[in-house]
């Protein structure tokens, strides 16, 4: 009777474990959304004498793959997907406009740093696009892809003054969503800081 009464209270012991395991192995997946930012600014930038000049910010333009808030990663070359559970808070334009107004009034380097709305006068222009803005996890460590083109413009003429292209490539400390977050601001306040150069560079 003794070793009757053990093996049901092994039993039972070996089932509530069961039953333990099975609440954790077939609990609900996490379906919380996160919520990532890109408001990184530069440490620090380029200055020069200030001019009695206005430059006016326009809203950057957006290749329509990454024209969205949802974050865009890549695992193999020619597609890109989008995670389900990380997002921005905005799509990437609305985040860099007032990152590029505030790097550029850093610079103390104009009277005024404007942007839309904004219908008065303005002696130089800055025209933005984003080309691209992904995680790759197809290399090795995985990698955030930043790149931009920009314009620098004669506000009398509608003048092209100079332009540039800006290529980064920011490795990520891990292959998870949020890595490619931080990535991503770090690219960003690099991208800044030389569209920031660029700008003292061609300005009058």
């Amino acid at each position: 009777m003794r070793a009757y009464i053990l093996r049901a209270r092994v039993l039972v012991a070996a089932f509530v474990v069961v039953l333990i395991s099975g609440c954790s192995l077939f609990s609900p997946l996490e379906t919380e959304m996160r919520v990532a930012v890109i408001d990184q600014l530069p440490p620090e930038g380029p200055r020069r004498e200030p001019r009695a000049a206005t430059l006016l910010v326009l809203p950057p333009s957006i290749n329509p793959v990454y024209d969205t808030t949802r974050i865009a990663y890549r695992t193999r070359p020619h597609q890109v997907d989008y995670f389900s559970l990380h997002e921005w808070g905005a799509t990437p334009a609305q985040m860099l406009l007032p990152l590029l107004a505030q790097t550029l009034e850093n610079t103390h380097s104009f009277d005024t740093v404007v942007s839309p709305p904004y219908f008065g006068p303005y002696r130089y222009a800055l025209r933005t696009e984003i080309l691209e803005l992904t995680q790759d996890f197809t290399s090795d460590p995985a990698t955030l892809h930043l790149s931009l083109r920009v314009q620098l413009i004669d506000g009398g003429s509608n003048r092209v003054i100079a332009s540039r292209g800006i290529y980064l490539h920011e490795p990520m400390l891990e292959k998870n969503p949020y890595a490619g977050v931080v990535a991503a601001n770090g690219a960003t306040a690099l991208a800044l800081q030389q569209i920031a150069g660029f700008v003292i560079e061609h300005v009058k």
